[in-house]
Parts: C-alpha cells; structure tokens; sequence
C-alpha cells in the first residue's frame, strides 16, 4: 500500500525546507495542499514551488476554512473540510505516494493531524508518516538572535486569543512564552503585558522567514495598524 506523508514545510523560506521533506515530495506521485480560503492560494505550496518542480505531479489544493478547534471539536463545515481532504487523499493513494504540505511543523497548532486522524477514522491500517518542520518560532528566535528557554527556563507556546485570565497565569508562571495568533488582539495583549510590566520584553515578529519580514521591538508602534497573519510574539523574562 502507498504511504501518505505530512511534511513541515517551515516558516516561509523555501531554503529552511528540511532535506528529508524535500526528498520525500520528489518522490510523491501528488501533493495535496491546505489553503484558508476557496479562492486563494496555499502557502505552505507556495514555499514548496520555491524549491521543487511540481510539472510531473498531480497538486490538489483543498480548503480548511479557519474557525477555532477546542479540544478536537470544530465546526461543521472545517469537519466536513477534513472529511473531504481525507476522502481525496484516499483516491489519490491508489495511484502512489501523496504528500500534504503544511506550514511550520505538523506537530505546532497544523491542520495536518485533524487530517491525520480523519484518515486513521477511515482506514485504520494505512500507513502515514510525519516528518517535522522548522516552527516559525524557531525562526523568529533565529532572527532576532535571542534564545527561546535556557536552562531550567518553563517555555509557553499559546495562542493570544486565549482568554485574559488564563494569558495571565501563563505569563505570570512562565519564564519564556510565545504568543502566536496576535494579529487580531494586540490592543487587549498590549494592556495585558502592561499591566504585568512585561511590554518592554515583548518583540513582534511579523512574517518571519517570508518576504516582507520584519521585527517589531515597540509593540506601541503598532496599535492602530495591520498586522499580518503571520505574526508572532515572543516575551522573555
């Protein structure tokens, strides 16, 4: 039987794309690529097209839209999107090997293992296999040429739409914590880490590893301002 791979595709550089993960989509007779919305274009096949040449594969984009999974619940419409994908990928492993691109690492926040176990529900007994992806906050570390935890530092990795209450614990009992989704919150996270005199430890980095990188080490500059999707805090103690 084919096998099904879900590769980490990193951050957006197509260069940080592991050796491994671009060796195993060479040999992958189709790629089935995530995208956020119906008429737009996948991110994670952009990276890949910056490094493989795709003419002698099938490539098929699907559509996850993006609402919020608690607890492995979802909505009905992203279910039937992993049902969809799942019931896709199936057809395409009578004819070889399929690869399902996805940003990052699959293991950090991916829609690759709501698809992993949509598949495992379907057809218990096939074979898949990860291979991990840099994160974008190993990248954002990388750029900003500051350590994510040393020693016997505690490292939080939270989306910022959490909540005040449990944002606040997390920052209070944490020496390192990365705060990814901040694109739609930053007023409400910005009183936060003010009111616990953490504003000065806090730098944006906004789509690190893609083009149009930059970092933002005032988080006051950027109140009343777009931030990009792709966007992400760290603050350290």
């Amino acid at each position: 039987m084919n096998t099904f791979y879900i590769i980490g595709t990193g951050p957006g550089d197509p260069e940080l794309i592991t050796v491994k993960g671009l060796r195993t989509m060479e040999k992958c007779a189709t790629l089935v690529a995530p995208k956020a919305k119906v008429n737009g274009d996948s991110t994670a096949l952009g990276i890949v097209k910056g490094l493989l040449n795709l003419d002698d594969k099938k490539v098929v984009e699907v559509c996850f839209p993006m609402h919020k999974v608690n607890n492995g619940r979802s909505s009905r419409e992203v279910e039937a999107a992993w049902q969809e994908a799942a019931r896709l990928i199936l057809d395409h492993l009578k004819e070889g090997d399929v690869a399902f691109p996805t940003l990052g690492d699959p293991a950090v926040y991916s829609t690759g293992f709501y698809v992993y176990a949509t598949l495992k529900e379907m057809a218990p007994d096939m074979e898949i296999k990860i291979i991990p992806g840099i994160t974008a906050m190993s990248c954002c570390s990388a750029m900003g040429n500051q350590p994510l935890c040393l020693g016997g530092e505690v490292l939080a990795v939270v989306p910022a739409t959490f909540d005040d209450d449990r944002l606040r614990a997390i920052l209070a009992n944490c020496d390192s914590v990365v705060l990814m989704k901040v694109h739609t919150v930053l007023p409400r996270l910005l009183g936060l880490l003010d009111e616990l005199g953490l504003t000065k430890r806090a730098v944006c980095y906004e789509q690190c590893g893609m083009a149009g990188e930059k970092v933002h080490s005032d988080l006051r500059q950027l109140v009343g301002r777009e931030l990009h999707y792709f966007s992400t805090i760290i603050i350290r103690k």
